[in-house]
């Protein structure tokens, strides 16, 4: 059963350290949260009521515990599919999600690809101005579709998991496939059967193979390449225009 904790008026300093806990458990994938790493100021805004907890859930994805942990060690493809996890609560739904943010956090940047998340429709429907976010994955009517309900699992794999642990996607392939995801993973493969998926990823101002002649490339790369492809053109400071499957 899932514990719901909200914020109330009426909450005393226990309550709203409890709800502390578990914003950083939340937000920041099950660390350990050193002393010197919480944020206080933010902490006491919450404590006197000068911030809401979504402002908080706000400030906890945009720290630099999060940023290195999430945004500078993972593969683009990870950070997404984990700001799905730790802000919606649930896991990306289909290619075109996925697309869409990492075009926004090339284009627009690492704070404009969190606020889209945490301002969304759906955040506040979900959780309102003062609920801790929490996994709503596993309860099948919580997703639009009936796929989300497994790669929940591929995401969120228990209390003992501390997700910085994992630095490469774990949904690359059944998103960019729209396939359903296993529970147990499989030692099958189809790389190389001629059945794997293909993806056009359009780049502007890339810096490959200089001296270029036309400012927009396209790459057509399967689906389990996407993530490597990505890295690399963010390496050179290519801008990702567009990500759609061929």
């Amino acid at each position: 059963m899932t514990l719901i904790l909200e914020l109330w008026p009426t909450s005393d300093l226990e309550e709203i350290q409890t709800v502390i806990r578990a914003v950083y458990k939340q937000v920041w994938g099950n660390p350990h949260v050193m002393d010197s790493e919480r944020l206080v100021t933010a902490e006491s805004q919450l404590s006197d009521r000068s911030i809401t907890v979504r402002e908080f859930v706000r400030a906890v994805a945009k720290s630099d515990f999060y940023r290195a942990r999430y945004f500078e060690s993972c593969a683009p493809y990870r950070f997404v599919e984990l700001n799905f996890l730790h802000l919606l609560g649930r896991a990306p739904q289909d290619q075109r999600e996925v697309s869409e943010h990492i075009v926004r956090a090339v284009a627009e940047g690492y704070d404009a690809e969190i606020d889209s998340y945490i301002d969304s429709e759906e955040y506040q429907a979900a959780f309102g101005e003062n609920v801790v976010p929490y996994t709503r994955g596993d309860s099948s009517e919580a997703n639009i579709k009936q796929v989300g309900y497994n790669r929940i699992f591929a995401l969120d794999r228990g209390p003992a998991q501390i997700d910085s642990a994992v630095q490469a996607s774990q949904l690359v392939y059944d998103v960019a496939t729209n396939s359903a995801s296993a529970i147990k993973a499989s030692s099958a493969t189809v790389t190389g059967s001629g059945t794997e998926k293909r993806f056009k990823i359009v780049v502007t101002g890339s810096k490959f193979d200089n001296p270029r002649r036309i400012s927009t490339t396209e790459y057509i790369v399967p689906a389990t390449k996407m993530t490597p492809q990505i890295q690399r053109i963010n390496r050179t400071s290519g801008k990702i225009v567009s990500i759609t499957e061929i």
